[in-house]
């Protein structure tokens, strides 16, 4: 699988943001052109193509008139326990599942991966696991809840000392890089990269189901 996904384009801003802020966390204010709040925590979000599945009753067949199953993956939610060495995050989604042929009870299965991203590209981790739906007899849609997680050290998701110094240096009208947007220094984006991390969900496709995602 390629990610091409970027929840928050954190190679353009250089940043995982959140939606909460408490103290110690790391604050970019209009200073230097940027209001966000950085945490160890990381990003959460789907990779694209990887959101949607559909089954075909024929094998290599992707006519509507062969569909079988097809489901989505919502409500993506995340939760994050900041510990002092280890940084949990738990995240939890919803599969809504339709099928065509709504004759008798039926049971799906459709496995689904979480994965951890560094820096945007390096996976440090990869996890498979099954989310299975129940159709009632005579009905066409069903409903399940996943749920996902992973750890990553907080000394790996912290910026170095003198990085966070010189993103956070107040500077002064006059000063020689008081217009410079600090996260312009190649050093200082490649650490804030480094310390970037993704918690990425998406149903586990086989070639041909990616294709039919990426070209439908």
């Amino acid at each position: 699988m390629t990610s091409r996904y970027r929840l928050f384009s954190v190679l353009a801003l250089g940043l995982a943001l959140t939606g909460c802020k408490k103290e110690g966390d790391l604050v970019l204010d209009a200073g230097v052109g940027i209001t966000a709040v950085r945490t160890a925590c990381p990003a959460v979000g789907v990779p694209d193509y990887t959101g949607d599945i559909t089954t075909f009753r024929t094998p290599g067949s992707t006519t509507l008139a062969d569909l079988d199953v097809s489901a989505a993956i919502t409500n993506l939610r995340s939760s994050c326990d900041d510990g002092p060495e280890r940084v949990y995050t738990e995240a939890t989604f919803d599969v809504l599942a339709r099928r065509t042929d709504t004759r008798g009870a039926r049971t799906v299965t459709l496995p689904y991966f979480s994965t951890v991203l560094r820096g945007g590209s390096a996976v440090v981790t990869k996890r498979v696991g099954q989310i299975t739906l129940q159709f009632a007899d005579g009905q066409d849609r069903a409903q399940a809840r996943g749920t996902a997680g992973a750890f990553v050290n907080r000394a790996d998701a912290s910026l170095p000392a003198d990085i966070r110094e010189q993103i956070t240096r107040k500077r002064r009208p006059g000063d020689p890089d008081a217009a410079l947007d600090p996260l312009a220094d190649p050093a200082v984006k490649a650490a804030v990269q480094r310390a970037s991390f993704e918690l990425l969900v998406g149903f586990q496709l086989t070639e041909e189901q990616l294709r039919y995602n990426a070209t439908r």
